[in-house]
Formats: C-alpha cells, structure tokens, sequence
C-alpha cells in the first residue's frame, strides 16, 4: 500500500452503507440498511450491522475490508440493526480461521429465549462484551460510553464515542425525552430519525431532531435511518432547513455516504 493510501485509510471517518430504517423501508431495500462503518485515530469497527451490510461493505468504494475490522456494536437486537450480525463476524474473523475482535452488545441480543448471534460464530471472536447502561468500554484507542438506557422495546443504548479532540455520539432508537441532548453532546451528532411527524411510536421523528440540534449545538448533525415518512419528505431537504432554522450545520445521510471527520476535531 502507498503512503497516502495508507494514510486515507487512517483519516477519521464515518461511512452510512445503508441510511434505510423500520420495517418497511428495510424488506423493500428502498434504502439500505448497512449500518456506520467508523475509523477513529486507526481503530476501525461497525455499528449497528443490519441487513445487506457485509454486501454493502465489499462492494463500497470506500475500500473497506471487514477483515480489518476490530469490533462490532450492536445497539439493540431488532432486525434492522442486527440482521447481518452473524455474517460480519464470519467476515471479520475470515470464518473464525484468524480468531479477533470484540463484540459489544446488549443482554437479550446475547441470552435469554431468542438471542440473535449464533452460539457456534462465538469463540471466532477475541471477546464478548454486555452492555450496560452507563458503562465506559475500550476499543483500540477509542473510549465510549452506553449513557442512558433508551425508550424502545428491549434493550436499547446509544453510543457517545471520544478520540483526541473528538467527540462523536449516535443516538439510536428512542422515544424522545429531554435528557437525551445533555447525554449526547458531542462534536458530532449521528441521530437515526425514522418518522417525518409527530407519532406515537418509540422513535425520535424531525421537530424531535430539530430540538436536539438546537439544544446541543455540534458542530455537525447527521440525520439517518430514515422510514418512510422521511424518505418522501427529502431528507435532504428536511436537513437543509432545518439547518436554515437553527444555524446547526445538519445534513442527511445517504447509502454509501462518506464523512471526513478532520474538519471537526478541536
């Protein structure tokens, strides 16, 4: 590998392989549901896997190797943010002949009547770690935090990740409620915005994310997992005015949408 190669590859940055959530949007593909792949100071890993990102991943032109991968992060056991679990550590660990890397998850995503990773893929990995609310966790030379546990059906946390001069939250489903903007502060702010107006489901939906932005003020918000409410409204309409409303820098995720985070350290 060349040297500016290999220094693009160590650059801080998020890459969305799929911006789709909630049911509808994810079995029609309408949106794709691969999750965020993350490279912070080096250290590499996924978050929330859901279907189609191990496809997603090896197709990118983003060059990215899941075999390079040194954990995954699960934030809660639901099908669009876990369905491809099994396959991501079977990618990860080259089919467990080069056992590595962590995996973090919740309770009933690892136990209990209907865990969704498979009881054979477990000894492929370098270590299993439950997730509790609260708790601090080390990943490579990134430190991160579950802060509170969400308002969702199951168990649910979001993730407020911090590097030198960088902090990074990602808010995944979730109810609204106030606390949410003084738990996630952060530098930049990933929040997965499934519903365009108010409803009554557990899901944050955009006055909601809007509110935060205003309250938080980072120096970039992210707007993704978008359902179908969301996908009709333009999500990247949605975004820019928001932004014209609130002087938050604030824009939407699409599939295979890469972030440089260089711009954004301290």
């Amino acid at each position: 590998m060349t040297e500016p190669a290999k220094q693009a590859e160590q650059n801080d940055r998020l890459v969305f392989l799929g911006c789709g959530g909630a049911r509808i949007v994810v079995a029609k593909q309408i949106r794709a549901s691969g999750g965020i792949w993350f490279c912070l100071e080096g250290t590499q890993f996924l978050v929330d896997p859901g279907p189609g990102a191990l496809v997603r991943m090896t197709a990118s032109r983003h060059r990215l190797d899941p075999a390079k991968l040194q954990g995954i992060l699960v934030s809660h056991r639901h099908l669009d943010h876990c369905g491809d679990i099994n396959n991501m550590i079977e990618a990860m660990t080259m089919g467990g002949t080069q056992p590595r890397g962590r995996l973090f998850a919740p309770s009933d995503a690892l136990e209990g009547e209907d865990p969704v990773v498979l009881h054979y893929l477990r000894p492929f990995l370098e270590d299993i770690v439950t997730l509790k609310e609260k708790a601090s966790y080390e990943l490579g030379k990134v430190r991160f935090s579950c802060p509170i546990r969400h308002r969702h059906r199951g168990e649910v946390y979001g993730f407020r990740f911090e590097v030198s001069g960088l902090t990074i939250s990602y808010i995944a489903d979730t109810a609204y409620f106030p606390e949410l903007a003084e738990y996630y502060q952060a530098d930049v702010v990933i929040m997965n915005v499934v519903r365009y107006k108010v409803s009554q489901l557990d899901h944050l939906h955009a006055p909601e994310a809007e509110e935060l932005a205003r309250k938080m003020r980072p120096k970039l918000a992210v707007l993704t997992h978008f359902g179908m409410t969301m996908i009709k409204a333009k999500p990247w309409q949605v975004a820019r005015e928001m932004s014209e409303r609130t002087g938050v820098n604030i824009v939407a995720a699409s599939d295979g949408k890469k972030i440089d985070l260089s711009q954004y350290h301290q």
